[in-house]
Parts: structure tokens; C-alpha cells; sequence
């Protein structure tokens, strides 16, 4: 093992790039971690929180094209557009969008489900002897519906789900509202899937995962990475604070902010910022027993460690633009329509950036043609999700070995 030890420098500190981290350190690799910020902080902290294995099916469904305008126009959508931004969009767009049919939904899934089919043991995995544990715990997922047909719309997300090995407990309101009261009269049915989880509180998991790998032996800095060095076609180093750090790997995991570095070792990969936003209800009257997806504002409702985090929304509008306030006045009408009488001390807001690439796929593997370059990003509304798969197929390619799934669709170059 001596001989094939790496020198890696992993750029980005969300779920993803900590993950790659540990599962490369514990392959016996020399590791320093590197983000601007503290590990945890970005994306990989506002997010719903949820171990999702069940999402595996994508945003562009068949029929998503026609329903846009009036998801973009609608007071109580969860589809949000800054007009302004969108000339730049429409190239990714156009190419997102060319996605949405039958073949295309079913082949996105399939790719998908060995990435986070099996999350919460992943997160287990991951997390097993660093001190995060308590940070992951086990629950069940509810789809809440206002009725059965509301539900039976969605057969194609349903019969893809169980294709794939789902199964999951239908309920009628009368059952719903036993099983949980905190929902309204008006959510008339409920789907529940067993198997999944929840991170109790994301920020403070990354960041204890962060410590873990620092005590192990990691190096965990904070500098802006500005360049990938590069010699004869190889990684030399990583420039980052006005320095080169000398690495013969270097793994790119930053997100949505990853276009400017990949686009430095020649990749192209069409990626977009879905801007996501949440606001957390502290020391809320009541909360759902599960996360629970409200499926007619398309917001989940996570139970989190002194409150309750209410995310989705998605908003195409750059990494520049602050937030805007529609989207956090559209979750605070569907808590009040979904979940009424709940109180709270405080609710506070956040906004932040979910990478998104056209087929709903991240891309993961190496550059082609920088000898040492790797990427990680695009994992779109699965980030969490989908992190600690993500770090170990990485750390195994890494160190030589052949990942026992096919990594073709997550190919940095499948886009030309």
C-alpha cells in the first residue's frame, strides 16, 4: 500500500468533499481538505435534511414542459424564475428540458439508484466511529397528498419506484391522520416508505465529520482555490491562498461553484445553479413524526434538533442574485395550509445553491486527459443524499480499484 499512498487535495468542504475525504484517508491516502468557507456551510447545510433513496426519479418528467408556465406564473408554486437571468439560461434550459420523456426519465433513474438506493446505510457507514452518528437517524419518508387521484397523477414516479424494489404503505385520511395528526383535514392520503433517514442537523453533521478526518490525520484548511497546477499533463499542485500545495491527485467538489475549475482542466459539463431555499420554525408546538414531502407545495417537512426545516423551491436565477422573497412567503402559506395551528419562537430564512446539470446526473470520475484530476458535482436535489456513495466510488477509483456499478453515466465527458 506504501507505494500507491497519493498525495490528494480535495476542493470542497460540502457532504460530498468530506466524504471523499474520509474514504480516501482511510484508504491510506495523505489528504488536506480545502474550502473558502468552514466544512459544512454552503449547500450541504440548508438542505431538507432528508436521506431521500426514493428520489431517484428526476424533475423532468413527461408533461413537465407544459405544466412550466403555469408553475412559473402560479402565486403558490414552487418554481421561481428571474426573468433578468433568462437569456443566459436558455441554452441549459433548452438541453434540460430535451430530457423530459419516458426513456429518458426511466434511464435518469436507473443511474441514479445506485447512487442513493441505499443512503441511510451509507451515511451509517460513513459516519461509523467519527462522532457523528447521532446525527443520522432512521425514519420513514410520507408522500402527502390532498386525495387519492392526487397521488394516482404520479403513477410514473410510483412505477418507477417500485420497479426498482420500492414498496412502500398507502393511507386514507382516516389511517393519515392516526398515524399523524399534526396534517390538515384537506391531506386526504399518504404513501410511506420505510428504510430511510434523516440528518437530525446537517451543518453540524458535515462539520463533525470535518473534525473527525482532521484528528485522523487530514489537513482541513480554509483558502480560496484559484487553480489546479498542472505539468506535462499531470497535477502537480493545488494553488489556494497565494500558494501551491504540491498534490499529485486533486478532487473537485464544489458544487455549484465548480464550472470555473472544470472549465481550467477542459471540461464543458452544462451546469446551473437551482437556487434552494428553506426557512426552520424554532421550537416549533408540533412536528411531523417523518420528513414528509407535501406533495401539492412540493416542500419537505424535516423534523431537525430544536426545529423544524421546511425546504424545496426552486428558483433559476445565478450564483449573484441575493434571495428573493416569494419563495420563502410561498413555504410559509403551505405550512399554514398543511400543518395549521403550529407555533413557533422563531422562524429564521436561508437561500442557497443546488448544482444542477442538464440530465440530472452529477459527474463523477476523472478529467479526461489531466493524468490526477477527478471530479465530484452535480448532484442536483440529492447532494446529501447521495454523498457518501459518491466519496467512495471516488476514494476506490482513486486508489486503483473498480467500483462495482458503471460509472459511464456520471462521465465527466458524456457531454462532448
Amino acid at each position: 500500500m506504501a507505494g500507491d499512498r497519493r498525495k490528494v487535495v480535495v476542493i470542497g468542504a460540502g457532504i460530498v468533499g468530506v466524504s471523499t475525504a474520509i474514504e480516501l484517508h482511510r484508504a491510506g491516502h495523505d489528504v488536506t481538505l480545502i474550502d473558502r468557507g468552514a466544512p459544512g456551510d454552503g449547500t450541504s447545510y440548508g438542505n431538507a435534511g432528508l436521506l431521500a433513496s426514493c428520489a431517484i426519479v428526476p424533475v423532468t418528467v413527461p408533461g413537465v414542459v407544459a405544466k412550466a408556465p403555469k408553475m412559473l406564473l402560479g402565486r403558490d408554486q414552487p418554481l421561481y424564475l428571474r426573468w433578468s437571468y433568462l437569456p443566459r439560461l436558455l441554452p441549459w434550459l433548452a438541453r434540460y428540458l430535451s430530457h423530459a420523456t419516458g426513456p429518458e426519465t426511466r434511464r435518469i433513474a436507473a443511474a441514479l439508484m445506485p447512487l442513493i438506493g441505499d443512503s441511510l446505510a451509507d451515511h451509517q457507514a460513513l459516519a461509523e466511529g467519527t462522532g457523528a452518528e447521532r446525527y443520522v437517524v432512521p425514519s420513514d419518508y410520507l408522500y402527502v397528498y390532498r386525495s387519492r387521484a392526487e397521488y394516482e397523477a404520479d403513477a410514473l414516479t410510483w412505477d418507477i419506484r417500485r420497479a426498482h424494489g420500492f414498496r412502500w404503505t398507502e393511507m386514507e385520511r382516516e389511517a393519515l391522520a392516526a398515524h399523524d395528526p399534526v396534517f390538515a383535514p384537506l391531506l386526504g392520503f399518504a404513501a410511506r416508505i420505510g428504510n430511510h433517514g434523516r440528518i437530525s442537523d446537517p451543518g453540524a453533521y458535515v462539520k463533525a465529520l470535518a473534525r473527525h478526518l482532521e484528528a485522523q490525520g487530514g489537513r482541513v484548511l480554509k483558502a480560496e482555490v484559484s487553480n489546479i497546477a498542472r505539468a506535462e499533463g499531470r497535477v502537480t499542485g493545488v494553488r489556494a491562498g497565494g500558494e501551491t500545495i504540491a498534490c499529485d491527485t486533486a478532487v473537485l467538489t464544489t458544487g455549484a461553484w465548480s464550472g470555473p475549475l472544470a472549465r481550467a482542466l477542459g471540461l464543458r459539463i452544462p451546469l446551473e445553479t437551482e437556487r434552494g431555499y428553506h426557512i426552520e420554525l424554532w421550537e416549533p408546538s408540533a412536528m411531523p413524526r417523518a420528513p414528509s414531502m407535501i406533495a401539492a407545495g412540493k416542500f419537505v417537512a424535516t423534523p431537525m434538533e430544536g426545529r423544524l426545516r421546511l425546504a424545496g423551491v426552486v428558483e433559476f436565477g445565478g450564483l449573484e442574485a441575493g434571495p428573493s422573497r416569494a419563495p420563502f412567503e410561498m413555504l410559509r402559506r403551505s405550512l399554514q395550509a398543511a400543518m395549521p395551528g403550529i407555533t413557533w419562537a422563531e422562524c429564521t430564512e436561508w437561500m442557497g445553491h443546488r448544482p444542477a446539470t442538464t440530465d440530472s446526473l452529477p459527474v463523477i470520475g476523472p478529467a479526461p486527459g489531466v493524468a490526477g484530476a477527478w471530479v465530484g458535482f452535480g448532484h442536483q436535489h440529492v447532494g446529501l443524499t447521495g454523498g457518501p456513495k459518491t466519496g467512495r466510488l471516488l476514494a476506490q477509483m482513486i486508489s486503483g480499484q473498480s467500483p462495482n456499478i458503471d460509472m459511464v453515466p456520471y462521465a465527466a465527458d458524456r457531454f462532448g
